[in-house]
């Protein structure tokens, strides 16, 4: 049996008439598909009159009666109108005064309506002037930058779950902390008060003292010895100085450098001691300033004693101690002197 394709009957009703409503809904779309808020200004320019107009003028309403026929609030219209303000001074759109209720025009581009609307009346406060001028220097339009700084709960939402978002505003804490003094110290007060992050920034300042110590080698080409002289660092150490600090230089922002440090740190001061022991001169003058210093510390402690109404708590045990300190004295005295005795002149 041969099945032959019977091609289907067309249809022979005509499609369903194109309804007006429709069609005026895809004419208004396609209108503010080109222009955006261009349409809506013109709405606003051409139906309210522009202020020390009466209305006896001219046929247009007021923006509070505008907003009242739109259903919306009186702010929202202005901020059209004033939109269209500033692009009329700019010469982009025609003035007020030139434009009667139905009037059609040739409208910008979409993109420029950023340009010119503010969609929130804080935009135009000290603050929201402030906030929009940032945003403008970091290439990013205002509106959005107005939105975040409205909605502190959002920003918090964001920078908990994401940690990109989280990284961006620390980097702008830090930027905004160099310059406000209050801040440092909320921010100061915030860590110290936060057991983890005073650990934290313990840890980090450690590293960064650690850090400094070899930096401080591999730039100025010196050292400081155990007992606090500081002299010419041998080329080598210089050098072993320079290769850590390479190595910690080329760690990624987000990488530890405590363990670098403490091993950049631990392996200077094992050199340090080394290049001292290893330099019969420096050796010498290293036990002589390590000696004064501890004289010095010794006389300080004795000098700090006092005896004001020492009657009222002398104690036979005092006396002892004392009496211990002066024949220690007595011993360290007699052996510098017989140390200077027997050194050549």
């Amino acid at each position: 049996m041969t099945l032959a394709f019977v091609p289907p009957e067309t249809s022979s009703v005509s499609p369903a008439p194109l309804s007006d409503l429709v069609a005026r809904d895809a004419r208004e779309f396609g209108v503010y598909a080109r222009t955006g808020g261009w349409a809506f200004g013109l709405m606003v320019a051409r139906s309210v009159r522009p202020g020390g107009q009466g209305a006896d003028e001219t046929p247009k309403v007021s923006a509070k009666e505008f907003a009242e026929l739109a259903g919306c609030s009186a702010d929202r219209v202005m901020r059209y109108y004033k939109a269209w303000d500033r692009a009329a001074d700019d010469g982009l759109v025609p003035q007020f005064e030139a434009l009667a209720p139905g009037q059609e025009v040739e409208l910008p581009d979409a993109d420029v309506w950023l340009s010119y609307y503010v969609s929130r009346n804080s935009a135009t406060s000290e603050r929201g002037t402030a906030i929009s001028e940032a945003a403008e220097a970091e290439g990013i339009r205002p509106t959005k930058a107005l939105e975040v700084a409205e909605n502190p709960t959002a920003l918090r939402a964001a920078i908990l779950a994401d940690p990109s978002t989280a990284r961006a505003a620390r980097q702008a804490l830090l930027d905004r902390v160099r310059e406000d003094p209050e801040l440092q110290a909320e921010l100061a007060r915030d860590v110290v008060r936060t057991d983890d992050l005073k650990k934290a920034v313990a840890t980090e300042s450690r590293s960064a003292d650690r850090i400094g110590y070899v930096r401080q080698i591999a730039e100025s080409g010196q050292i400081k010895t155990p007992a606090g002289q500081t002299v010419d660092a041998p080329v080598d150490l210089r050098q072993e100085a320079e290769r850590h600090l390479s190595l910690i230089d080329e760690l990624e922002d987000d990488e530890d450098t405590g363990e670098w440090a403490t091993d950049a740190y631990d392996t200077m001061k094992s050199l340090v001691v080394e290049a001292v022991e290893a330099d019969p001169e420096l050796r010498v003058q290293e036990r002589r300033t390590k000696f004064y210093n501890s004289l010095q510390r010794a006389t300080k402690v004795f000098e700090e004693l006092t005896f004001d109404d020492v009657q009222e708590f002398a104690e036979d045990d005092m006396v002892q101690q004392l009496e211990e300190l002066q024949q220690a004295i007595a011993s360290c005295i007699a052996e510098l002197r017989g140390a200077r005795a027997a050194s050549p002149e």
